[in-house]
């Protein structure tokens, strides 16, 4: 289940008598009951960076379409959305809702260029990433290899591989006691939507990383495991339609379900906030 562990110590530099403070989540906006957070890279970067710096404790959720889809059936996983720190937005759809609703980003926080910009900044940084998640050990191996090779210096400190069934309490104490003894600063989550949402709300009170981020296929496009799309679909919103033709089987009824239902909810949501500004007006 877990790969080498990397015990070389870590030093936290920190300006005598001086307290750090966590910084305070981005504002975020309502997207069909999901608070997605209007924040950039470098934003949601610059909070996870500075909640390590403060030891402090957060989790991250990188939302695409699916995820808040699934929260409105949902109400565990809405619940553990509603205790992220940061919802950042993922889909190019969420972008497009950010914006319309007044909120203009620059870009969507795409969950696996999340993955690698913090990788290169940890790698300058000394941070410490603990890896949770990969199809088997396997494949969190070669991810492990992929990382170091394109970030000298990154300093993956564990992996875990869990089995895809659920685990029990004391499954779920034994690992969090593994994640602890890393000393991990950053717990990356890779275990597919909701169960990612749900495993880290769960284990927020239980694991010492001041940071946990759930990045679902992210894990299998840097193993190398699954193509990434090309970046004009990614941008074009398209994403869904290459990932569809990658993995039909498994994906067809997901995208059939909750696409449509997303559009239809957000207009009706989007005519509601116009009406009210209306009125107020």
């Amino acid at each position: 289940m877990t790969i080498p562990i990397d015990t070389t110590s870590l030093d936290f530099e920190e300006p005598s008598g001086r307290f750090l403070r966590a910084p305070a989540p981005p504002e975020a906006i309502d997207v069909l009951g999901v608070p997605v957070s209007a924040v950039d890279y470098d934003g949601a970067l610059d909070w996870m960076d500075g909640t390590v710096a403060a030891r402090g404790s957060g989790y991250v959720c990188v939302a695409a379409t699916h995820t808040v889809m699934v929260a409105q059936e949902d109400p565990e996983t809405m619940d553990a959305v509603l205790g992220a720190s940061l919802v950042v937005p993922d889909g190019q759809p969420l972008v497009w809702a950010l914006r319309a609703l007044g909120r203009p980003l620059p870009d969507r926080v795409y969950g696996p260029d999340l993955m690698l910009r913090h990788c290169e900044r940890a790698a300058e940084q000394g941070t410490r990433i603990f890896l949770y998640g990969g199809r088997n050990q396997g494949a969190l191996v070669q991810l492990t290899l992929n990382l170091r090779r394109r970030f000298p210096g990154l300093r993956v400190v564990g992996g875990c591989s869990p089995p895809f069934r659920d685990l029990d309490d004391a499954e779920l104490d034994t690992i969090a006691d593994e994640i602890n003894r890393t000393g991990a600063d950053v717990v990356w989550v890779g275990i597919g939507v909701p169960k990612q949402e749900k495993w880290m709300a769960a284990m927020r009170q239980r694991l010492d990383a001041p940071v946990l981020v759930g990045v679902g296929a992210a894990f299998d496009f840097h193993a190398g495991l699954v193509p990434q799309a090309p970046g004009w679909m990614q941008s074009s919103g398209l994403e869904w339609a290459f990932r569809l033709a990658q993995e039909p089987r498994r994906l067809w009824r997901r995208y059939l379900r909750y696409n449509p239902r997303f559009v239809a909810g957000f207009v009706s949501q989007l005519a509601r906030s116009r009406r009210a500004g209306g009125d107020d007006g």
